[in-house]
């Protein structure tokens, strides 16, 4: 791919995985035990502090950004443990974006290894992950807990596949340091109090935005010590309809060496979905995918 390419790629990220929760109560028992837990110190990657204002207007530009229109995607998960047998999950997302924010329903189906499972994720300063069927058969909004359960027998969970941290408000811009081989601007963000609650050993994310088009390139999972729990890295992108999408993310376990990858296999573009699509009420109806002859098909 040439260089000169990108500026087309990154003009427009697929809204796949992107939410915010606001730090709560002051002078409770819960805010002191929040402020006894580990957070990352800030590595600014270049000489002085970078301006605060301006790193909160690249991430705001970033959170703006996303698929022109109503889009279906068809996808796979490969799961690639390092040790074991790989495997795959078939799914399908159909994605847009609505007054609160990007927003996309995703039917997993992962064959012999479990039942279908449906997920409406919305992105936005108020997100939410419902979940169908929940634990009594019905649709079921997903808590800060649940975010982190393997989704279909895979390491991905729907904290990956709904990116929230991108919409946290408590972080610090940390300058520019190189990628993938390309400069990016790095962002530290620290999680709001449901989220510390329930998964302490997460401390932060640090945010990698390509510094020409504003693209995630890559999210690292930081826990106590400022390791590296988990990666998130964009690995390939496809051009279809004149516009770019992501076609290929992996997910790493940094403990466990395991890889899910997920990757775009099938992409229909310029769609026009009723707003009922994204109800949580009609998750359990069955959506028909648009028309063979509308989708494009990118192989495995």
């Amino acid at each position: 791919m040439q260089p000169g390419s990108l500026r087309t790629i990154f003009s427009r990220q697929t809204g796949l995985l992107v939410c915010l929760v606001v730090f709560g109560g002051l002078f409770t028992e819960e805010s002191f035990g929040q402020s006894r837990r580990y957070r990352p110190p800030a590595q600014y990657v270049q000489l002085g502090k970078p301006d605060q204002a301006e790193g909160r207007k690249i991430l705001e530009d970033f959170r703006l950004k996303g698929i022109a229109g109503d889009y279906y995607l068809e996808f796979v998960l490969r799961v690639l443990p390092r040790r074991g047998e790989e495997g795959m999950v078939s799914g399908r997302m159909w994605g847009a974006r609505n007054e609160r924010g990007p927003v996309s329903r995703v039917i997993l189906q992962p064959g012999e290894i479990g039942a279908e499972r449906r997920l409406l994720v919305q992105n936005g300063p108020q997100s939410a992950v419902w979940a169908w069927p929940g634990t009594d058969g019905q649709v079921a909004g997903l808590g800060a807990t649940a975010l982190f359960t393997s989704l279909a027998g895979t390491d991905l969970t729907a904290f990956d596949l709904q990116m929230p941290f991108t919409y946290w408000n408590d972080f610090v811009f940390e300058g520019v340091a190189p990628v993938r081989g390309r400069p990016a601007h790095v962002f530290l963000l620290y999680p709001p109090a449901d989220i510390a609650a329930q998964r302490p050993e997460l401390a932060g994310v640090r945010v990698y935005l390509d510094t020409q088009f504003g693209a995630l390139v890559q999210a690292e999972q930081i826990g106590e010590g400022n390791q590296t729990l988990k990666t998130i890295t964009v690995l390939d992108l496809k051009k279809i309809d004149a516009q770019w999408i992501v076609k290929t993310i992996e997910v790493r376990d940094e403990k466990t060496r395991n890889k899910t990858q997920f990757v775009v296999t099938g992409a229909a573009l310029g769609l026009d979905f009723s707003g009922g699509l994204f109800d949580p009420a009609v998750l359990p109806d069955t959506i028909t995918p648009p028309s063979a002859t509308r989708v494009r098909q990118l192989g495995p």
